[in-house]
């Protein structure tokens, strides 16, 4: 007769199990149309003993192209005068596909927490929160030379490029 296993336990705290991680993309800029080509992205990301390695890859995968949809494309757009959503679709709403974004170089650091038996910590945000921040700030950095140290969300390349050509223009009457 198989013996049967039972456990009970209550937990009345926070689990000390603090994910961590860190992020980089590199794109590229093209200023007469102002469309973002993002060539690498890289992430490193600590969710302690990962008890599906496969899955938590895949995880961070859609959690980056989410978050670069955010970046760059994703935005509810509504008619002015009465308020209706225009992009209500997916024809017509910016979704991150296939070919919009790079292959992702994704790590994970192995560092299990003691808070917990099995050493595991959250793994399901390591791709989305970081991701915007990143793809904005790697925006940013490729504007500099425009002097342009701010892009509202999504980037579209109609933002981009008036960010680019406002920035043109004010130089010129400055100068």
């Amino acid at each position: 007769m198989p013996t049967a296993l039972s456990t009970m336990a209550e937990l009345s705290h926070r689990i000390p199990a603090h994910p961590t991680g860190c992020a980089v993309c590199e794109l590229e800029v093209d200023p007469q149309t102002g469309l973002v080509d993002i060539k690498r992205y890289t992430s490193v990301d600590d969710v302690g003993r990962p008890i599906n390695p496969m899955l938590v890859d895949g995880q961070m995968h859609g959690g980056i192209a989410q978050g670069i949809g955010q970046a760059l494309s994703e935005g509810v757009e509504t008619d002015r005068s009465g308020g209706q959503v225009v992009n209500a679709s997916f024809m017509d709403y910016g979704l991150p596909r296939a070919d919009n974004v790079p292959r992702f170089d994704v790590e994970l650091a192995l560092d299990p927490t003691a808070g917990n038996p099995l050493g595991i910590k959250g793994g399901g945000e390591g791709g989305i929160t970081p991701a915007p921040a990143a793809v904005i700030n790697a925006l940013v950095d490729a504007l500099k030379e425009f002097d342009i140290d701010h892009v509202d969300m999504p980037a579209t390349p109609i933002r981009v490029w008036t960010a680019i050509e406002n920035a043109k223009n004010a130089t010129k009457q400055a100068t």
